[in-house]
């Protein structure tokens, strides 16, 4: 099957070959510093705004986000789905194919996500207006989320090249790109927020503009003639592939939508329960949670081409040892996250909020207890992804869909009842264990179907 593929090099990674730990952790890495720059965005825009305009612009921006994070769904949804399909076309050795189709899964991203922005423009007063917002609160979150979802097609197609670069064979590429993106929304911050003093408005312009560099150089890397494994192509609409993708990816769909509607739950009841300073301390948590969180999202995404491919390929003896190293390394992932959170969580939170040592010790409380979940959260965002990567987008769905807009929701409305604010801090932890005994059963119930068990593997090698 070699033969239909381009030689690889060191810059184009093939997917036909044996995955030690090192050559796994070596093509995921980049998906994995892809995911933290993007989470960037926020945390560089949360450290500027808290620490040179104040916390209720901190309390502002992260009100809005979940809004932007539920429109920008729509470039994971097509970008994981179509990974999904496009890999497993590779892998059945048809590239012209799957050429078409990763043509016609961005330019269906674009189409998508301007209808989304155009929605998201009219709803944003609405929403921050329902979630409680008034006065000053108010207009700085419409403010920021107006101005980011304007940019919101080039944030999409960035959310869909960053999975997509991986399909290709160009991990490092996109990593790149989102590095340059990362240090041009910094670069901005800085130059809009301390030297114009543009205040929450410099944030988003400095958001919105790095995310058109995320989406803009991917596209024209693939218009041009590259050495991927992937380039744009003529193409017409195909609805069957088109739904088998977006169906594929509806559970990163859910699980982001359901993500931010969680985060949007998390700031009504903490608006209830504490006040504006409660949302600030969230916004800390969230800011630095959202880095380990990313490495976990980043390496699912990352790894699953390669799933896809080997399943394509019915190479069920590749297939599970990938799965057997990729549950060993969350595990370690896990044990070293939840460490570094405990140890580092003053140092952490003060990054954002030193100039109140009030708020700063609330912060610190509430984030040690929160960092349980950096224990448990890796097996059910793998598990997601991994079924995607099998194009099983139900099974998919079904772990994201129940882990956040069931488990979540439940948790964050029923634990303070009894447990008063330590109840918010500790529901995700509750929620994601639910969440892992539930995809540790569909991973055993469905071994023999998919080929990862260890008797179908020696039986298809026979």
């Amino acid at each position: 099957m070699t033969e239909n593929l381009p030689q690889e090099t060191t810059a184009t990674k093939d997917m036909n070959r044996h995955f030690t730990f090192g050559a796994l952790m070596g093509y995921t890495l980049p998906t994995i510093a892809m995911m933290i720059f993007t989470s960037l965005y926020t945390i560089v825009d949360g450290f500027f705004v808290s620490n040179f305009v104040g916390k209720t612009a901190l309390a502002a921006v992260n009100l809005a986000w979940p809004v932007i994070m539920v429109l920008a769904s729509a470039g994971l949804m097509v970008g994981t789905g179509g990974s999904a399909l496009v890999a497993k076309t590779r892998g059945e050795g048809d590239d012209e194919r799957a050429n078409r189709y990763f043509t016609m899964c961005i330019i269906f991203t674009v189409i998508l996500s301007v209808v989304l922005a155009v929605v998201g423009m009219a709803a944003l007063r609405p929403l921050m207006e329902l979630l409680g917002a008034e006065g000053q609160l108010l207009e700085d979150a419409v403010l920021y989320g107006f101005i980011v979802v304007i940019a919101l097609p080039f944030f999409a197609l960035q959310f869909a090249f960053q999975i997509l670069f991986s399909t290709a064979g160009k991990p490092i590429m996109g990593f790149i790109v989102i590095v340059a993106a990362g240090l041009t929304n910094v670069a901005l911050d800085a130059l809009f927020i301390c030297g114009f003093g543009w205040g929450v408005a410099g944030g988003a312009f400095a958001t919105a503009l790095g995310q058109v560099v995320g989406g803009v150089v991917p596209a024209v890397y693939f218009m041009r003639k590259n050495k991927s494994f992937l380039h744009f192509v003529r193409t017409r609409l195909e609805l069957r592939p088109l739904g088998k993708a977006c169906a594929n990816g509806c559970s990163e769909l859910v699980s982001n939508i359901a993500t931010s509607l969680v985060a949007t739950l998390y700031n009504y009841q903490l608006l209830a329960y504490i006040g504006e300073d409660g949302v600030a301390a969230y916004s800390v948590i969230g800011y630095t949670a959202m880095i380990f969180s990313a490495i976990f999202m980043g390496y699912a995404l990352g790894s699953s081409p390669l799933v896809s491919y080997q399943y394509g390929a019915r190479n069920h003896r590749e297939m599970r040892s990938i799965l057997k190293k990729s549950l060993l390394l969350i595990a370690f992932f896990s044990g070293v996250m939840f460490v570094a959170a405990e140890t580092f969580a003053p140092m952490l939170c003060a990054i954002f909020v030193s100039y109140d040592p009030e708020l700063l010790e609330f912060s610190v409380q509430a984030y040690r207890i929160y960092a349980i979940v950096f224990l448990i959260m890796g097996l059910p965002i793998y598990g997601s992804a991994f079924f995607t990567a099998l194009n099983n987008g139900i099974v998919s769905a079904i772990i994201a869909f129940l882990r956040t807009l069931v488990f979540e929701c439940g948790a964050v409305i029923l634990l303070p009842l009894f447990l008063g604010i330590e109840g918010i801090w500790l529901s995700v932890s509750v929620a994601e264990l639910c969440a892992a005994v539930l995809t540790a059963i569909f991973m055993v119930a469905l071994r023999n179907r998919y080929g990862y068990s260890k008797k179908v593997t020696a039986a298809s090698q026979a």
